[in-house]
């Protein structure tokens, strides 16, 4: 790549992250799963240190386009609120599982077995407060009929709807957390997609679950990982993964707000005293879901009490 492209893309992507009020820490070179040369940012709240993401990108990308710049200015503008997280890094799942998402390899690539498809490589860890020495390798992958809907198969038009798949593999008990093994695949298939209503959807969800989903989220993002630190609850990932929009987390979080489970500033929210006492029922969601996500032998069949 030139220099001239190179500089390009700097100088695109840090009027893109100031106008979401991000500034530009770092650059580094650096390649993809195949060796082709990438660029990693690392953007950061002004003022603030310890925290930062980090995008990675093509060295040949170019976002600076009618189609392709509002979703880079989007993804950006969402993860300046992500960062006031205390662990902007972490999710929780529908069943209650709290997660780190890290080493994630952009963009793209394609598939090295012969399959027509398109992987990105990354990890999951559980979150609990503990050595988080629990996780699972991932290779999310997508069909190239499926990556027709993406605008680009770079990190910021891609990374929602693969946490978003990630979560959902999780929720379904088909990924398992170990101290070590091999990756796990990940199908982002077309199921997600509604081709009609040209948007992902991934979980219906009722008021009783994404009140749940809130309240889980406040106690371990906030209340155990956070030190009581404020969580963004309007977050457009979480509205995306439980089909609901960032109006109506808003709504029951100023109605939990109102019952003293919480404290709320705006769109972020911290648990109260009240959350905390309900510790032991987090914690024996998450043991109920951890203990999904391992295999179940059938005992009968083992003891050969069962026709095969």
């Amino acid at each position: 790549m030139s220099v001239q492209s190179k500089t390009s893309l700097v100088k695109s992507l840090e009027t893109a992250a100031s106008k979401a009020g991000l500034v530009l820490l770092s650059i580094a070179e650096a390649a993809d799963f195949n060796g082709h040369p990438t660029t990693i940012f690392q953007l950061g709240l002004p003022g603030s240190e310890g925290r930062s993401l980090q995008l990675q990108l093509s060295e040949s990308f170019d976002f600076d386009k009618a189609h392709l710049l509002p979703a880079m200015e989007a993804h950006l503008a969402a993860e300046a609120k992500r960062l006031r997280n205390p662990r902007p890094e972490c999710y929780v799942t529908m069943a209650g599982l709290p997660i780190a998402f890290g080493k994630f390899q952009w963009p793209f690539h394609r598939s090295t077995s012969g399959a027509d498809t398109y992987i990105v490589h990354g990890e999951i860890h559980l979150a609990d407060g503990g050595p988080e020495q629990l996780h699972a390798k991932l290779a999310a992958s997508v069909t190239v009929t499926f990556a027709e809907i993406v605008p680009a198969m770079e990190q910021p038009y891609a990374e929602s709807f693969v946490y978003n798949a990630i979560r959902k593999t999780v929720d379904l008990g088909q990924l398992e957390f170990l101290k070590s093994g091999n990756r796990q695949p990940v199908p982002v298939t077309t199921r997600f997609y509604s081709r009609w209503q040209k948007r992902f959807i991934f979980t219906d969800t009722n008021d009783q679950e994404r009140l749940a989903y809130l309240l889980s989220k406040v106690y371990w993002l906030s209340g155990l990982l956070g030190e009581g630190k404020p969580v963004w609850i309007a977050d457009p990932r979480d509205a995306q993964y439980l089909n609901t929009g960032e109006a109506d987390l808003l709504r029951m979080a100023r109605d939990e707000a109102a019952e003293g489970l919480m404290t709320l500033d705006g769109e972020f929210a911290a648990p109260t005293p009240q959350l905390m006492e309900r510790a032991p029922e987090f914690r024996a969601r998450l043991e109920a879901a951890l203990n999904f996500t391992k295999p179940q032998f059938n005992e009968a069949m083992r003891a050969g009490q069962a026709n095969m």
